[in-house]
């Protein structure tokens, strides 16, 4: 708002600073404060409310060292984090930005589904909260939306060198690169970005290229399949790392840092020729809505970190999870998630390894077998003795090379 605001003010009346606001990285700035902001001082004011309402936390003992201590804390603090990204967002981005928009609705969206989760749990004394289907279907309904919207919006786009002559009925843009003459289009595509592949480019549309002519016809069910798992999966990988004090905020920050450098790079046409990588227009709007979310996810763990003053329940997981991964896929970066995503990835196979084995030994021995002492893989940790504050210092860490190895493999092709 604010942006429309003050370039209304400055071509009209030239006040003095108005142009600032043109700047991406000036608005991504004031999101960051703003969110901050929002979710530090604001926040403590909700935490109180939630616990004059006793919204608290109902804790099962699993024979984890404090574990019963953390009964009654504060839950449903997701909320904080959820208007610390929207409010700034809305200040200070380009709201008819395509991007923009389908952040705010995937917010929103996964938001209300982990707050009728935490509501059920809570209000209703359910401690199985929204059914697991019911969850499921929320977000695969979003991955269609996301997908569908990502396939046939004319708006979002990709610019790619091409040789004359054109194919693509689309206008064709020339320019130098040194002394040789270089022609792009921009057109849609269902390009997206993996490393370690030739030119760190894989096209949906041509995994099926193998049944023959007419493969084409099947990229939208393909980019759909790919997109519905990749939601799901690191929506409930967040929702799953959030079991000990400030893990999945603090690396969910880390993620967000990374994903901000990888969306201005991808939106900024000099920066992405300069570094050879696939240039999206109008993408680099999407920078200030991740500042937002480092912000949010920061400023939570002012209140978040050990020990928590107040946990974000499934109203601020699915969300943060949610929005990683249609980031990540809006910046065409989705095939990088497994790697900058490790330890949500690490959380949720040890799971389904946990799960998967322990019915098989069940079936085949008549008595269920475990591979680690406690599954998720930070509770195995705690089960060894190790303190959560260690636990979480030490993802953290790991997060932070994971991020720096997803921000190299740009140039590993």
């Amino acid at each position: 708002m604010l942006y429309y605001l003050f370039n209304y003010l400055n071509k009209n009346y030239s006040i003095p600073g108005g142009g600032v606001f043109q700047y991406i990285t000036f608005r991504t700035a004031m999101a960051v404060i703003v969110s901050l902001i929002v979710t530090t001082v604001y926040g403590r004011r909700l935490i109180d409310y939630l616990r004059y309402k006793q919204v608290g936390e109902s804790v099962r003992n699993l024979g984890l060292e404090g574990q019963m201590q953390k009964a009654g804390t504060p839950t449903m603090g997701g909320i904080i984090i959820i208007l610390g990204i929207l409010i700034p967002t809305l200040l200070f981005a380009k709201l008819d930005n395509i991007y923009i928009i389908m952040m705010i609705v995937t917010t929103l969206w996964l938001g209300a589904i982990g707050f009728l989760d935490d509501y059920i749990k809570v209000f209703k004394k359910n401690k199985e909260g929204l059914a697991g289907r019911f969850k499921i279907t929320g977000q695969v309904g979003l991955a269609l939306f996301i997908g569908f919207t990502m396939y046939f919006n004319t708006d979002i786009i990709i610019r790619q060198e091409v040789k004359l002559p054109v194919k693509y009925d689309a206008p064709v843009a020339f320019h130098l690169k040194g002394n040789a003459p270089v022609y792009t289009q921009d057109i849609k595509s269902t390009k997206t970005t993996m490393p370690f592949y030739k030119n760190n480019e894989f096209d949906y549309g041509k995994v099926l290229n193998f049944i023959g002519t007419g493969y084409d016809h099947y990229s939208l069910v393909v980019f759909l399949f790919f997109v519905i798992v990749i939601i799901t999966a690191v929506s409930n990988g967040a929702n799953i790392t959030d079991g000990i004090d400030g893990l999945a905020t603090g690396t969910s920050a880390i993620i967000g840092i990374t994903l901000a450098i990888l969306a201005y790079v991808s939106g900024n046409t000099v920066i992405a020729d300069y570094l050879n990588i696939m240039y999206i227009p109008n993408s680099g709007e999407l920078v200030i809505f991740a500042g937002a979310f480092v912000g949010a996810c920061v400023g939570f763990l002012w209140y978040n970190s050990y020990p928590a003053q107040v946990f974000m329940g499934d109203t601020g997981s699915l969300a943060i999870g949610g929005i990683i991964a249609v980031f990540a896929i809006m910046i065409r970066k989705e095939l990088m998630v497994p790697l900058l995503c490790g330890v949500f990835l690490i959380e949720n196979v040890s799971v389904i390894m946990q799960v998967s084995w322990f019915k098989f030994t069940k079936k085949r021995f008549g008595e269920g077998r475990r591979i680690f002492l406690m599954a998720p893989l930070h509770h195995h940790y705690q089960k060894k003795g190790f303190h959560e504050a260690k636990i979480v210092t030490r993802f953290w860490i790991i997060s932070i090379l994971l991020a720096i190895l997803t921000i190299i493999t740009l140039k590993l092709r």
